[in-house]
């Protein structure tokens, strides 16, 4: 029996987001996470992106159990897509498999999923890999990180972690766990990179409660607070802040309220039923009475604050007197989102709050004294640093050292690129596709750069059409050419020119006649060049009767 034990990073290094991770030990697979990344500014028509698992397609009959380390997007938001094609046993804690379930039964795939709730603790056989369990401390309750044991060796994935001696929960990371599995020897860590660029320690979650108390006490009218939907803990801090203000509790958007009733029913979420009001009911009551938890602290378009800075939002708009709380940081790329967002929101008269003016957010991941702590309590053989762009990965690597794990037993990789573990020895394998598969709607593919460009190149210059009827005999024109814009210029300026494109477009037909689309095309993008300093996109249809 061979003992080599394959790690497969399918997501999640070299970006933020879409973590995947897949074992796979004498033709059986477990699989860590997945999770989905939110596009960048660019990837104009774009829903979400999630990992490219190709690698796993025709291997489903392998995978042996799909582990989820926790409930966040990034760790769950791809799981319906891959349980259509790989229907394997998802296991997790309960309040993670909790926010799985809301995410597919809204798929209608709850009912045909297997889910095996697990604990903080459990160790669990799933194949060949034997799974322990052990908490973590993060923005949400019921993390946990693995240690992965196979006759290769002992693997420990900490999932995202930080080391807070306050959480919310009063659970911190579970210092004993990790000092027991270091003294059997850990042949290879994988483990959080996402703050390796900030020095110091993440400050506790504990601290946001006070800061929340502050600002709704203060607020004149209602206050809007905007986090991340599976942020149960934020919620629970929120809810403890509206009680101690005598205010009402709504929440607001489908993924909002329906984790909010899930928390509640499964208790990581208390809050007295006489707080929580349906948002019909909130709307009613005065509005300095009145607390409203939503989503859209990105600035999503579609999102609650999304709407509410266009003012294209339905049940409710905002008002002067609002205090909007945005409970989160940007993720990387969304900052400008972000800035319009509250501009706009300013400029509708509401007072805006982020985490550069009150500590209503903290991280959930661990800053650089963390992650030393963490390789100086594991001491690990062999590191990987995980979850992070290329640059934070590197700078975990560099902070390794530091705490001197050896610099050849560090491996920066990125997602695609396997890594075989033997004898306590790691070596780099083969190389996979580790790509983008891109979602828009209900049609899933990988991202092609052809196509984004195109909408990237719509967005920025419009286009123009040029329609034409020509004679099929003589191929002359019946009648003029017909010209289309938008997105271009107005539709005064675009007066202005329109006899010069048809003169231009009429003497090409005289001309050349049949090679006469691309000779069109040259020539009518040139003329627009010159005199626009422009370069929209040109269409030429001909209708030949």
């Amino acid at each position: 029996m061979s003992k080599k034990l394959k790690i497969i990073p399918l997501g999640g290094l070299g970006e933020v987001g879409k973590n995947m991770m897949a074992y796979e030990f004498n033709g059986q697979i477990l699989v860590v996470d997945a999770g989905l990344m939110f596009p960048d500014n660019d990837m104009i028509g774009v829903d979400y992106i999630i990992p490219d698992f190709e690698y796993l397609s025709d291997k489903s009959h392998k995978v042996v159990g799909i582990v989820i380390t926790h409930g966040h997007e990034d760790h769950i938001g791809a799981l319906q897509h891959v349980l259509k094609r790989i229907p394997a046993p998802v296991f997790g804690t309960k309040l993670t498999l909790g926010l799985v379930e809301v995410k597919l039964a809204r798929n209608g795939m709850a009912s045909k999923a297997d889910l095996r709730p697990v604990r903080a603790g459990d160790t669990v056989q799933i194949g060949p890999f034997k799974v322990e369990f052990f908490h973590v401390s993060h923005s949400i309750p019921d993390a946990v990180g693995l240690g992965i044991t196979t006759p290769a060796g002992l693997v420990v994935q900490t999932g995202d972690f930080k080391f807070d001696h306050t959480p919310v929960d009063n659970w911190p990371t579970d210092f004993a766990k990790l000092s027991e599995l270091s003294t059997r020897g850990v042949d290879l860590l994988l483990s959080d990179s996402t703050n390796s660029e900030r020095p110091g320690w993440t400050p506790s979650e504990r601290i946001i409660g006070p800061a929340l108390d502050v600002a709704i006490q203060a607020a004149p009218g209602r206050v809007i607070i905007a986090t991340f939907a599976s942020l149960i803990s934020r919620i629970q801090q929120v809810a403890d802040a509206a009680v101690k203000n005598q205010r009402k509790l709504a929440f607001v958007g489908m993924s909002m309220v329906d984790n909010a009733k899930m928390a509640r029913t499964l208790g990581y979420l208390v809050v007295p039923d006489a707080t929580v009001v349906p948002i019909e009911t909130a709307l009613k009551l005065p509005p300095e009475q009145v607390v409203i938890m939503c989503t859209g602290s990105q600035g999503e378009p579609s999102s609650i604050i999304g709407r509410l800075s266009a003012g294209t939002n339905r049940q409710f708009d905002l008002l002067p007197n609002d205090t909007v709380i945005l409970s989160s940081h940007p993720i990387p790329g969304n900052e400008e989102g972000v800035s319009k967002t509250i501009n706009r929101m300013l400029r509708m008269g509401a007072n805006v709050i982020d985490d550069s003016q009150a500590p209503v957010h903290v991280s959930g991941h661990a800053s650089q004294e963390e992650q030393k702590l963490m390789l100086n309590l594991i001491r690990p053989k062999n590191f990987i640093p995980a979850h992070g762009e290329l640059r934070q990965l590197k700078r975990h690597a560099w902070l390794a050292e530091q705490v001197g794990i050896p610099a050849e037993n560090i491996n920066v990789i990125e997602n695609g690129q396997i890594v075989e573990l033997e004898n306590g020895k790691i070596r780099l394998g083969e190389r996979i596709p580790g790509g983008y598969v891109v979602v828009e709607g209900s049609n899933i593919g990988d991202a092609d750069p052809d196509v984004l460009r195109e909408r990237e190149q719509l967005a920025r210059s419009g286009i123009l059409v040029i329609n034409l009827s020509i004679d099929k005999r003589s191929n002359r024109l019946t009648e003029d050419p017909e010209i289309i814009t938008r997105g271009f210029i107005s539709a005064d300026d675009i007066e202005t020119l329109l006899p010069a494109i048809r003169k231009r477009v009429k003497d090409v037909i005289h001309n050349v006649g049949m090679r006469v689309e691309k000779d069109i095309l040259d020539v009518v993008r040139t003329f627009i060049f010159e005199e626009t300093k422009r370069r929209p996109m040109v269409f030429v249809t001909m209708t030949r009767v």
